[in-house]
């Protein structure tokens, strides 16, 4: 089992009038990133208090991993659409495993 060498979390706020339209998109995420070399896990989540505020917690092998996901034309087509699906810049932080990763 690799355990995770590059975790990110991405927290995104959607603009109210926009909320259905960035759902619909970043689900179309999910099976593309989870099938690209070094995706360990893949999850896109809504907050329970606020139905606006999406999540996305991912695991890669490697930096280099996520470097080259990030580099990809659908997710460079993400970022520039941003600033209108969002109503406020997306929260993205890296992190390095501490605990074992068992699955």
């Amino acid at each position: 089992m690799t355990a995770p060498g590059c975790t990110l979390t991405a927290t995104l706020r959607a603009r109210p009038e926009r909320r259905e339209e960035l759902l619909a998109l970043l689900s179309t995420f999910i099976d593309k990133s989870r099938s690209e070399p070094g995706c360990l896990e893949y999850q896109l989540q809504v907050s329970k208090d606020d139905p606006l505020v999406f999540m996305f917690y991912e695991n890669w092998v490697e930096r280099a991993d996520l470097d080259r996901h990030m580099a990809l034309p659908y997710q460079q087509d993400w970022f520039k659409r941003q600033p209108e699906l969002l109503a406020q810049p997306a929260e993205m932080k890296f992190f390095d495993m501490v605990s074992d990763y068992d699955r």
